[in-house]
């Protein structure tokens, strides 16, 4: 109707799109910004239950992944290493100390990395080249 306001999609105050370090830290949608990226820890959920965008679609990998791997590992070992040489504890506390640090770092990691990547696929329109992208000489 004439004179009353579209019905607003997505987390409300929000008027546009989240940039991708909005998406990335708060997992939101990269098109309408609802919350509800993720079904579960790391897995994306199918679809936005706001605007439907497909989460699907987007091809975002392992790169992640591998990359964590060898960024978080090196900072626990550093740190590791200092709290083993400051303070000198047995090494069953000093893996009972890290091993949750080694978690909740690598979780944390990954889901703002493939919500980082999902984020910057959509707004960058990327998608799998096909056979008209190449150019014939």
């Amino acid at each position: 109707m004439p004179g009353q306001a579209p019905e607003q999609k997505g987390q409300p105050g929000i008027e546009s799109r989240p940039g991708i370090f909005g998406a990335a830290f708060f997992a939101l949608c990269p098109r309408c910004g609802a919350k509800g990226l993720f079904k579960g820890l790391t897995a994306f959920a199918p679809r936005c239950t706001s605007c439907g965008l497909d989460y699907s679609s987007f091809n975002v990998g392992d790169g992640p992944a591998a990359f964590l791997t060898m960024v978080i590992g090196a900072l626990v070992l550093g740190f590791g290493l200092w709290v083993q040489l400051t303070f000198d504890l047995p090494l069953w506390l000093l893996l009972v100390l890290l091993a949750p640090i080694i978690a909740g770092a690598t979780i944390w990691g990954l889901r703002v990395s493939k919500a980082a990547l999902l984020a910057a696929e959509f707004q960058r329109g990327a998608a799998e080249a096909s056979g008209k992208d190449i150019k014939p000489e």
